[in-house]
């Protein structure tokens, strides 16, 4: 299984991250693009805004008012899945 410094992707494909949790954490960000640490599983958080604008291609479909909603979650999704998760406490 991964540990809490792995990718959340990695956790997603360890089973320890469910979609739902993603799909809430997608939500928080579209709720708040400057959101910050989110905790994702027992014990991992990981930064929203960090994610989206470590991720080029996320952080220009984002900046863009032309594309929905729907079609932000996609680049959205990706960053959050490469972003790396932190420890709490």
């Amino acid at each position: 299984m991964a540990d809490s410094s792995s990718a959340v992707g990695e956790l997603f494909k360890a089973k320890a991250v469910t979609d739902v949790q993603v799909n809430e954490a997608i939500g928080r960000y579209l709720g708040d693009p400057k959101a910050g640490a989110h905790p994702i599983t027992n014990g991992c958080v990981f930064d929203l805004a960090a994610a989206v604008t470590g991720h080029a291609w996320a952080c220009q479909v984002v900046a863009s008012p032309e594309p929905s909603m729907t079609l932000k979650r996609g680049p959205i999704r990706t960053a959050f899945l490469l972003a790396r998760s932190m420890p709490t406490g």
